[in-house]
C-alpha cells in the first residue's frame, strides 16, 4: 500500500475546484434519493450540503413526505421514491442518506442514468451493482468493514481494499482511498463529527463538488476536509460534543470560501 498524501489547505489549493461561468445548469445537478418515514431529515441535509458546496439544481427523491420536504428544502424539486422511473438524468446521484436498507436503488438509478457521477451512503452500500467510474463510497466504520468482509483491520488498509476491488473512491474517516492505489488522510476531524446525520452532511458535499465537475478523489478530499472544517469553526460555539449535523451546513460555504 502506497504512503498516504496529507490533505492541507496548500495541497487543496493547488488542485484548484472547476469554476464554472453562467447560470446554475453550469454548476450540475444533484439528485439526493433516500430517506424513510422515520429519517426524512437524512436527504435534507445531504440536499442542501450539495448546495452549499456549489452545486446548480437539487432534486430529492424521498421515501417520507414529499410535500413537507418540500416546504422544509424549497430550494428542491421534492419526489416520492415511486417517481424516480420519470426524473431526468442529474449529473450526479446521491443514493442512500437515511435508508436503512438498500431497496435495489442504485441499480435502478444506474440503469436508467449509468453514465452519471455516484456517491453511495448508508444503507444503499448493502447491495451494490457493477458501478461507474465516478463513484465514491461514504461508509461509516461499520459499513466500511461490512464491504471489506472483516471485521479487522484500520481504516487506511480497508479502504484501499475496497477501492481496489470496486474500482471507485472510498471516502470513510478521513481516509480517501483511490482505486490505483493512491491514498490521502484528512487529520482534520475531531470527535465534534460523531454526531447522528454528520454522514449525510459529507455525502452531499461530496455530491455537490461531483456535480461541479471535480474528479472522484478531489470531490472525496476536499468533501471531507470541507466538512472536517465545518465542524471544527463550530467548536469553539458548541463545544467537542455539543454541535447538530444541520449546523454544518452553514459552515460549508465559510470553508469553501477560506480556500479559494
Amino acid at each position: 500500500m502506497r504512503r498516504a498524501e496529507e490533505v492541507t489547505p496548500e495541497l487543496l489549493r493547488s488542485w484548484a475546484l472547476p469554476e464554472p461561468a453562467g447560470d446554475k445548469s453550469d454548476r450540475g445537478d444533484v439528485h439526493v434519493v433516500g430517506g424513510e418515514p422515520s429519517t426524512p431529515g437524512a436527504v435534507l441535509l445531504a440536499g442542501i450540503a450539495a448546495l452549499r458546496v456549489g452545486a446548480g439544481r437539487l432534486v430529492i427523491s424521498t421515501g417520507g413526505s414529499a410535500s413537507a420536504l418540500g416546504v422544509a428544502v424549497p430550494e428542491a424539486a421534492v419526489r416520492e421514491l415511486s417517481e424516480l422511473d420519470s426524473c431526468p438524468c442529474p449529473d450526479v446521484f446521491v443514493i442512500g442518506p437515511g435508508l436503512s436498507a438498500p431497496e435495489g436503488l442504485v441499480a435502478k438509478a444506474l440503469s436508467l442514468h449509468p453514465d452519471v457521477g455516484l456517491v453511495v451512503d448508508a444503507g444503499a452500500l448493502d447491495e451494490l451493482p457493477s458501478l461507474p467510474s465516478r463513484t465514491v463510497l461514504t461508509p461509516n466504520g461499520r459499513e466500511l468493514r461490512a464491504l471489506a468482509g472483516t471485521d479487522d483491520g484500520e481504516v487506511d488498509r480497508l479502504a484501499a481494499q475496497v477501492a481496489a476491488e470496486r474500482q471507485v473512491v472510498v471516502a470513510a474517516a478521513g481516509w480517501v482511498a483511490a482505486p490505483d492505489g493512491r491514498l490521502w488522510h484528512d487529520g482534520t476531524g475531531s470527535v465534534a463529527l460523531a454526531t447522528s446525520g454528520s454522514g449525510d452532511v459529507l455525502a452531499g458535499a461530496v455530491g455537490g463538488l461531483l456535480a461541479r465537475g471535480a474528479d472522484p478523489d478531489q470531490a472525496a478530499c476536499w468533501g471531507l476536509h470541507l466538512h472536517a472544517t465545518a465542524g471544527q469553526l463550530l467548536v469553539p460555539q458548541r463545544g467537542r460534543v455539543g454541535l447538530l449535523a444541520r449546523e454544518l451546513l452553514d459552515q460549508l460555504p465559510v470553508a469553501l470560501a477560506g480556500l479559494c
